[in-house]
């Protein structure tokens, strides 16, 4: 049975404060806790109603889980749920201590570097692309949304198992990453044509905030200032992309010159 101190812990870590202290996130859902399972990652606690565990076997083996499990009704799953439709089931997870990669890994592989990014949509959004286009790490400002938000961990759709968010003083991480005179991208509405721009395999990307983009502190950093034009050049258009329509974007064609 789900016990009520369960449920109150489960929604306490709606917010930050809460994970951080519990070092838990919530995952939900059978293709992003099947993505999480596959991917390595042990729950702590999972609470799923009969029709889930008919299909875990797709996900993993027929054997118990190793951590505190309840089946449950429907009813009972969407008094725990975050979501307004659960999904069959509930997971628990630790929250994963990544490395951060070195100044000296952005000379060898690609990787992306987020300024101020708010939305948590936009953020597991583009977590999920990083995952597509084969870049396994996120370079994220402090000012950065929390991957660990429930509605980020959603829009990832499983991304976050293979790919690393870690959070850090994006300035002084790209200072570093200059001094080896590492290619540093960045997308601006002055830059230049990035169709027509010589691309490398590796280096940064860095994406700004939905608003505001790049800030000014780390615009002095980008080396490669790109810019995605609309077409056709002279039609009156909107004023910007979506950050991660622009990152889905902008990955494709570095991906494409790898081709």
């Amino acid at each position: 049975m789900l016990s009520k101190a369960r449920i109150k812990l489960i929604h306490s870590l709606e917010q930050k404060k809460y994970r951080r202290e519990e070092g838990l996130f919530v995952a939900e859902g059978h293709k992003l806790v099947g993505e999480l399972l596959l991917a390595g990652h042990s729950p702590v606690y999972v609470c799923h109603t009969p029709q889930w565990q008919a299909n875990k076997a797709e996900i993993t083996t027929d054997s118990p889980l190793p951590c505190p499990t309840d089946i449950v009704s429907e009813s009972e799953l969407r008094s725990a749920s975050l979501l307004q439709h659960p999904q069959q089931v509930l997971a628990l997870f630790q929250i994963p201590q990544w490395q951060i990669p070195t100044p000296q890994d952005t000379e060898e592989r690609l990787i992306l570097a987020l300024d101020g990014i708010q939305d948590p949509g936009n953020l597991g959004t583009i977590c999920r692309l990083a995952d597509w286009f084969g870049i396994e790490d996120i370079i994220c400002s402090t000012e950065t949304a929390d991957i660990f938000n429930p509605k980020a961990i959603q829009a990832t759709m499983g991304a976050i198992a293979r790919v690393k968010i870690h959070y850090t003083n994006l300035k002084n991480f790209l200072h570093k990453c200059a001094t080896l005179s590492t290619h540093i991208y960045g997308t601006f509405l002055d830059g230049q044509n990035i169709y027509e721009q010589p691309l490398t395999p590796h280096g940064i990307i860095v994406m700004g905030n939905e608003g505001k983009g790049i800030s000014p502190d780390i615009a002095t950093l980008v080396s490669d200032r790109l810019f995605i034009p609309n077409y056709p050049p002279d039609r009156p258009t909107t004023e910007s992309l979506n950050v991660a329509v622009a990152t889905a974007i902008t990955c494709a064609e570095f991906r494409r010159r790898s081709l």
